[in-house]
């Protein structure tokens, strides 16, 4: 029996089990995707690189302050001076990379789709495909809308964050031959609110090396996401496109990629407010950003309390 299997190889899985590791305390992750991280996400296409996910991380406490500290040593993460006058990390060469980071060392399955958790003999059994995981203990830190399909409905933690909400989010990718006008824009209010030169990023090249054309990330507001949600990418790119392109004041000729990615739970809108949820028996944990609010530096708080109140309880 796997003494703790983690479902979800976001941030507050890899927190989890990096803190277990630490204890020495093996842990076997599993994740449906093929990158590592969650939403803190890198793609490539055409020469290019977007960060397509979390823009960046900032830092409210210690203890996560420390971790950032660590990765920036270790060269897995750069300081952003963007002009907000904010601290705010960067993965290097991309986000992807504090995932990767924190992954170094784990078992780390990915490709891997849960199913179902069911009680079984002296434990759990963590359902993928054909394959059964016999667990003593499992943690959860799947969005908190998708914790319902692997547990039963009536599951008594499934009630309890009956009234977490997270926001979709839709993103487009551009590659854009002409010079940039800025560095980032805000603005919450609008159907595109965020935009970024990811270009502009330490550790990134400032164009592309066989074109030059600078790489933007823009992401729409939760409105236009949530009334779009269900396009498809192609048509998502195409209503992004000429939002964006009037934003950086120029024509649609000048694009030379664009590709669009529908985040389903993107943001934490309405928290749990409390760190994590445990069952009655201490054995079976949720937890992720979506039980503090919509930051990574709550994932990884949600993902390292799981660990520490696992280890209290371990003989």
């Amino acid at each position: 029996m796997i003494p703790v299997v983690i479902v979800g190889a976001g941030i507050a899985g890899l927190a989890c089990a990096r803190r277990l590791a630490q204890a020495g305390v093996p842990a076997l992750m599993l994740d449906k995707g093929r990158g590592i991280g969650g939403r803190v996400a890198t793609r490539r296409a055409d020469g290019l690189q977007f960060d397509h996910g979390a823009q960046y991380v900032t830092a409210k406490g210690a203890d996560f302050a420390a971790a950032l500290r660590n990765l920036v040593a270790s060269g897995d993460a750069a300081p952003w001076p963007d002009g907000a006058g904010r601290a705010r990390v960067v993965g290097m060469p991309g986000m992807a990379t504090l995932g990767k980071a924190l992954a170094v060392g784990l078992d780390v399955r990915q490709g891997v789709q849960v199913t179902a958790i069911q009680r079984g003999d002296g434990g759990w059994q963590v359902l993928a495909g054909d394959a059964c995981h016999p667990a003593a203990r499992v943690v959860v830190t799947v969005p908190a809308p998708q914790v319902a399909g692997l547990l039963s409905a009536d599951y008594p933690l499934v009630a309890m964050i009956g009234g977490v909400r997270m926001d979709p989010c839709l993103t487009l990718m551009a590659g854009i031959n002409a010079p940039p006008p800025f560095v980032t824009r805000e603005a919450p209010d609008e159907p595109l609110a965020w935009i970024a030169q990811d270009s502009a990023k330490p550790g990134r090249p400032a164009i592309s090396v066989t074109s030059g054309v600078v790489a933007w990330v823009a992401q729409a507001g939760p409105a236009f996401s949530v009334m779009h949600l269900e396009d498809d990418p192609a048509a998502i790119a195409a209503r992004l496109l000429p939002m964006l392109c009037d934003r950086l004041g120029v024509t649609v000729d000048r694009v030379t990629h664009a590709a669009a990615h529908r985040w389903r739970y993107a943001r934490v809108t309405t928290p749990l407010s409390q760190t994590f949820l445990r069952d009655a028996g201490g054995s079976l944990y949720l937890g992720g950003d979506w039980c503090i609010g919509p930051r990574v530096e709550a994932a990884w708080t949600s993902g390292t309390a799981i660990a520490n109140d696992l280890l209290a309880q371990m003989p």
